[in-house]
């Protein structure tokens, strides 16, 4: 996995793109949580690490977004 220090090194051409799949998978994992909840699955740990995943893939998110957001002193 890339660190998030990897991010200064990249464009905000790049960032954007990376953002938008990153965003998309995050989508795709609450579907699917929400899928096995609803199917009463009863795996729990596999619910577990997806949620686990969602939540990294939203750290990833807010560091893209914050990256490629100016700083602006109002």
């Amino acid at each position: 996995m890339n660190a998030p220090h990897d991010f200064a090194m990249k464009s905000d051409d790049v960032l954007r793109v990376e953002l938008e799949v990153f965003r998309r998978e995050h989508r795709d994992l609450d579907e699917a949580i929400s899928a096995l909840q609803e199917r009463g699955v009863s795996d729990q740990l596999t619910i577990k690490r997806l949620k686990k995943q969602k939540l990294y893939l939203k750290d990833r998110i807010a560091l893209i977004e914050d990256r490629l957001t100016p700083d602006i002193i109002a």
